[in-house]
Parts: C-alpha cells; sequence; structure tokens
C-alpha cells in the first residue's frame, strides 16, 4: 500500500494532463451532440414524411456503427479526402455524431411525452410549430429528459478513452505510457480507475437527483 501512494504522488500530475484532455473531449462531444440530436429529433417529429425518414435513417447509420471506427475514419481517411483534422477535432467530432443517435432518441422520447392536447391548443391560438415547440413542449421536454441525459454524460466521459485510439492523450493513454515505461501496472491503473470515478461520481449524483425529481411529479 505504501508503494501506491509512492507512485500515486508520482504519477498524478502526468495522469492530471491526461484528465484535462478526458473534460476536454467530453464537453466538447456533449455540446456537440447535443446540438446534432435535438436537430435529429425536432426532424423526427417535424410531421414532414422526407425530414423524418432521413432523420431515421441518419440516426440508424450512426449507431450501426462502432464508435472506434467512426473515430478511425475520421482521423484516418478524411485526410484522403482533402480533410485533415487534428487527434483532439476528430475525437470530439466522433463522439459527438456517435452520441447525437442516443441523444436524437432520448430528445424525441420527450417531446412526444408531452400532451398533444397542449400542442393543439397552442395550435388553436395561432402559434406555428416552431413557436409551439419552442414555448410549449421543448420547456417541458427538458425536464422530462434530464435524467437519461445524465447517463449520456456518463457513458461519454468513460467513452472519451476511446479517443487514445487516435493519439489523444487523454486519461487512459497517459496511463498506458506510464505503465508501459515504468511496468507499474497495479498501481497506475488502480489510480487511473479512481480518476475516472472520481469524475463520474457528481454526474452519478446528478442523474440521482433528476430522477427523484422526475419521480415526485
Amino acid at each position: 500500500m505504501k508503494g501506491f501512494w509512492h507512485d500515486a504522488v508520482e504519477f498524478f500530475p502526468i495522469l492530471l494532463n491526461g484528465v484535462a484532455l478526458t473534460i476536454v473531449v467530453t464537453i466538447g462531444s456533449l455540446l456537440l451532440s447535443t446540438v446534432l440530436g435535438l436537430v435529429w429529433a425536432m426532424m423526427r417529429v417535424s410531421g414532414i414524411g422526407l425530414l423524418s425518414g432521413l432523420s431515421a435513417s441518419l440516426i440508424n447509420v450512426i449507431r450501426g456503427i462502432p464508435i472506434i471506427v467512426l473515430l478511425f475514419y475520421l482521423y484516418f481517411v478524411m485526410p484522403d479526402l482533402g480533410v485533415t483534422l487534428t487527434a483532439l477535432q476528430a475525437a470530439i467530432l466522433g463522439l459527438g455524431i456517435a452520441y447525437s443517435a442516443y441523444q436524437a432518441e432520448n430528445f424525441r422520447a420527450g417531446i412526444e411525452a408531452i400532451d398533444k392536447g397542449q400542442i393543439e391548443a397552442a395550435q388553436s391560438i395561432g402559434m406555428g410549430w416552431w413557436l409551439t415547440m419552442r414555448r410549449v413542449v421543448l420547456p417541458q421536454a427538458v425536464r422530462i429528459v434530464l435524467p437519461p441525459y445524465g447517463n449520456v454524460m456518463i457513458m461519454m466521459l468513460k467513452d472519451s478513452s476511446q479517443a487514445s485510439t487516435i493519439t489523444v492523450a487523454e486519461l487512459a493513454l497517459q496511463g498506458k505510457l506510464i505503465a508501459s515505461s515504468t511496468f507499474k501496472n497495479t498501481s497506475v491503473f488502480t489510480l487511473v480507475a479512481l480518476m475516472y470515478l472520481t469524475m463520474s461520481i457528481p454526474l452519478i449524483l446528478l442523474v440521482r437527483h433528476f430522477e427523484k425529481r422526475a419521480g415526485k411529479r
């Protein structure tokens, strides 16, 4: 145990640099997935057959491609097509696109959970489709989707480790590099696991809070 604490003091500053990149990847991809997911969801519930079908097809395609393959495609294949991305940009873009499909389904479920009578009432007083969505549907849908949205945040934090496959030096890759050079696998990966857990616990508590609030309504 004494050896672990000695190693923790030595390796912690290096791993902390990885934590910073992990947070950047997580926040960046979360924002991107939220925007794209909302767009896909709005297309899906628009009532326009072409948009709805296009959205459903995009969601199915995105969900059918493993995240790691999407990251490889963006980082290794796109340069052949004339678009060169840094590893960090490819990681944020890849994770954001991958999770936009799950965000879209969460948002769609929240929108469709709103009482249709409210939508009809809004439209009866002259509100258009977009105004009804903005003022009536979306504010209520946000409260419904908060618990699953929190779960997506937790999964995205953990899946940010896949960015290491395209050389983003986030927490998982920093741990792997330290372990390969020191051969202290137990100490390094125990510390990595504890750091992921430390970042995840506040999100887990936040999700629990949202679930309790949702259960009271």
